[in-house]
């Protein structure tokens, strides 16, 4: 169900990768927001900067402006926060933004600015791991190379310091607790991984399989994907949903919307239903 927003106090996030990556759309994002309503900027450096002034939003209606990451970081937060069912989030994509255009952000500055002033609070469902780790989009295992690229720009890296941002460039920040660096991850390959949907096994450690890949669906319910390994003729891939996935394995990583996690034995993801609820246009 979609409900209108109706604050028409903005507290404006500016991620400081968006501001190194495009600081004209950044800017043109402002205006729009400020010609539309009362607007409060946030200029943060830092990860902890940016959760303090989320945290301290009040009756303001919070908008991100960056890219995918940041918007991750933002569900993150008031997810382990316990305050996701009460915020809507908005967003202005600016840098890597696959992920919040797959859900519906429109894709230029002025179109996403419009969107949050005029558009509508969508209810999206949410996958929640036991690490209180959030998928908004898509889970998959194992994960894909990451390539460098400025939407993988660590926050709060001076850009003056290119040896620095070169450095970072080749890890992989995660959003647990403790993120793991992955420097020189293997390119994936067939894996052995035992999948249980609601307690029930779809496939098992006797069998290698080449991907498994899980997405919020709808009314609670997950998508999810896996793809024997095939000899010869293709192998069908099988598909189901449930509300509660299970991978088990040695040491297999996964890539969560834009983050890669892992090593891991053992994960569960289970729906969230209507957990979130993000600002697109009304015709969305």
């Amino acid at each position: 169900m979609a409900t209108f927003a109706t604050s028409d106090q903005l507290l404006v996030i500016i991620d400081p990768a968006a501001r190194q990556t495009d600081g004209e759309s950044v800017r043109i994002a402002k205006d729009v927001l400020s010609a539309g309503a009362t607007t409060k900027v946030c200029l943060p450096d830092s990860p902890e900067e940016f959760a303090r002034a989320l945290g301290r939003r009040g009756s303001r209606r919070p908008v991100v402006v960056g890219d995918d990451r940041a918007l991750v970081r933002a569900v993150t937060l008031l997810h382990r926060h316990r305050e996701l069912a009460g915020c809507a989030l908005s967003m202005v994509p600016v840098g890597g933004a696959a992920l919040a255009e797959s859900l519906g952000v429109p894709a230029g500055a002025v179109a996403a600015a419009r969107a949050v002033l005029d558009g509508a609070e969508r209810r999206l469902d949410l996958l929640v791991d036991d690490s209180d780790g959030v998928v908004l989009g898509a889970l998959g295992i194992p994960s894909a190379p990451v390539r460098a690229s400025a939407s993988t720009e660590p926050v709060g890296v001076p850009s003056g310091r290119p040896w620095l941002r070169t450095t970072y460039r080749s890890l992989v920040r995660t959003l647990a607790p403790r993120p793991t660096r992955l420097a020189g991850v293997p390119a994936p390959g067939p894996s052995r991984l035992r999948v249980e949907l609601d307690g029930e096994t779809l496939v098992d450690l006797d069998q290698p399989v080449e991907a498994v890949s899980v997405t919020p669906g709808s009314r609670g319910m997950a998508e999810v994907e896996v793809r024997p390994l095939s000899v010869g003729a293709e192998a069908t891939p099988l598909r189901a949903r449930g509300r509660s996935v299970t991978v088990i394995g040695s040491d297999f990583r996964y890539r969560a919307d834009a983050q890669v996690s892992g090593p891991v034995r053992r994960r569960t993801w289970s729906v969230r239903e209507a957990a979130w609820a993000l600002t697109l246009p009304t015709d969305h």
